[in-house]
């Protein structure tokens, strides 16, 4: 990042139009896999973690990346020591669609 900008971050924000993707698929019968491809902005991971926490969905593991201005996060999840049903996976996934729409975060998230 600093090859690209210098050592200064730009003094005006990045107009930048990237496509939010939520994916979820079985991981076995204990887990299911959430995978998350949306701009990468300050607090995103803090704000994703308690949208699940709100719906209880328990993260059981992480991968956290970051290429660019594009976070890929994916996500080793459950509910009560389960996998997400189809209904949870749409709750889950639309919940996450709402506030990643939003184009910053706000101050109070984190």
């Amino acid at each position: 990042m600093g090859e690209a900008f210098g050592i200064k971050a730009p003094a005006k924000k990045l107009d930048v139009d990237v496509a939010t993707h939520i994916h979820v698929k079985d991981d076995g019968p204990a887990r299911s896999l959430l995978y998350i491809e949306t701009a990468a902005r300050p607090g995103l991971l803090l704000e994703m973690i308690k949208i699940m926490a709100d719906i209880n969905v328990n993260v059981e593991s992480a991968e956290i990346e970051t290429e660019g201005l594009v976070a890929k996060d994916k996500f080793h999840v459950s509910y009560r020591g389960q996998a997400l049903n189809n209904s949870l996976s749409q709750v889950l996934t639309n919940c996450l669609r709402y506030y990643l729409r939003r184009p910053e975060a706000d101050e109070d998230s984190y």
